[in-house]
């Protein structure tokens, strides 16, 4: 190893941890202690191994130094410098750990390849391992799929020693992949959906809707900054989440072709329910998420409208968006979550005298019971009916 190489693994460690130094100075979570460790750890690795810089970063020396290095999840660190590297022109490629994903026979692979073009990678992701768990619990018990009953499914079900929640997460994606066997491919004879349903849970269900008054819309939007590319991006998403009110799913897989600046429209063609919409953008939702677009989004081959920021610039997962809207809420002093937007929408369309087969279609439900739950009574309206009165 030349002392040059030294030099220069010491100036992009250096330069690195500056770059974090910022992107901390700006909200975004960073563990540069931590960080600053693992690479020293790094350091000490390569000169001892004598590796050369056209070897530091390459898939065997992250193998390696993951076996060398006390820290957990060294190699996230290095494939990040890395990345860093890769930007400022210092390496020809960045590291990246090649991901083998499970295959499944068709109608499996099938189905996921059709989501893969209107979910997110997270979903997708969670999808697969659930139905790659299904198709072994299939071939363990000699089933054939097409004449699988509800039945196996709840012994399926049953088998799988996970939380209420995680549970949910498997009943939600079979109801889609079973919609699919039924609809689409006509595998089923009976849409078996429906029927995959959990215990209900009526403490949550007899909640009534959570919304915004109008002095609390006001009091979130007054409190939005611009000051930092991600206070930038968020002002954007919370302008999405209240004036479309848009799912956080749905924000997140929002691409850059499916804007209109000059027609003023966003299309939604992968939502929920395959019910594909074109909605108009107000005019200060276009100029935040112009804001965003030439000030504060990085550079990026993703179409994705909306990237992590820092790199590999991956697309932002729905957790993410939620995330987002969550911080800008408590910065607001309002304890509230991201559906509370998406509540408020569905309010503002009641009290502007929309039918309820107006306010599902603008929510993009795909039964009427689904936008009912999102309701609340319209207060003033029943006053001025009753009472005369107008508040």
């Amino acid at each position: 190893m030349a002392d040059k190489d030294i030099r220069r693994l010491v100036e992009a460690i250096v330069d690195y941890l500056e770059w974090e130094k910022t992107l901390k100075a700006n909200g975004v979570h960073r563990s540069i202690t931590r960080d600053s460790l693992i690479l020293i750890d790094f350091l000490r690795f390569s000169t001892r191994g004598e590796i050369a810089w056209e070897d530091m970063f390459t898939l065997n020396t992250l193998k390696k130094f993951s076996e060398f290095s006390g820290f957990k999840h060294a190699s996230r660190v290095l494939t990040e410098l890395s990345g860093f590297l890769y930007s400022k022109g210092k390496l020809p490629q960045p590291l990246t750990k090649p991901r083998r994903p499970i295959e499944l026979p068709d109608p499996f692979e099938t189905y996921l390849h059709q989501q893969s073009h209107k979910a997110s990678s997270n979903h997708l992701r969670n999808t697969r391992g659930v139905l790659s768990t299904f198709h072994a619990y299939l071939e363990k018990h000699h089933l054939a799929l097409a004449g699988v009953k509800i039945e196996d499914l709840d012994r399926f079900l049953a088998e799988r020693k996970v939380a209420r929640s995680t549970r949910s997460i498997y009943r939600y994606c079979l109801r889609g992949f079973l919609r699919y066997l039924y609809r689409e491919r006509r595998m089923v004879k009976k849409d078996l959906a429906p029927l995959l349903v959990g215990p209900r849970m009526f403490c949550k269900n007899n909640q009534p809707p959570r919304f915004l008054r109008p002095q609390e819309v006001q009091t979130l939007f007054a409190s939005l900054s611009l000051s930092t590319p991600s206070e930038i991006r968020t002002c954007a998403i919370v302008h999405l989440a209240y004036a479309l009110g848009l799912r956080p799913a749905e924000i997140s897989t929002i691409t850059l072709d499916d804007i209109s600046f000059r027609r003023a429209e966003l299309t939604l063609s992968n939502r929920k329910e395959l019910n594909p919409i074109t909605l108009p953008l107000p005019e200060q939702s276009i100029k935040t998420i112009a804001a965003y677009v030439t000030k504060a989004r990085a550079k990026s081959a993703s179409r994705r409208l909306f990237l992590n920021i820092p790199y590999p610039y991956l697309p932002m997962q729905p957790t993410s968006v939620c995330q987002g809207i969550s911080k800008a809420m408590k910065r607001a002093g309002l304890p509230s979550s991201a559906y509370w937007l998406r509540h408020t929408y569905a309010q503002n369309l009641l009290h502007m005298g929309r039918s309820i087969y107006e306010i599902k279609e603008m929510l993009g439900h795909e039964e009427i019971r689904s936008s009912q739950k999102y309701l609340s009574i319209h207060v003033d309206l029943m006053r001025k009916v009753l009472f005369n009165e107008t508040l």
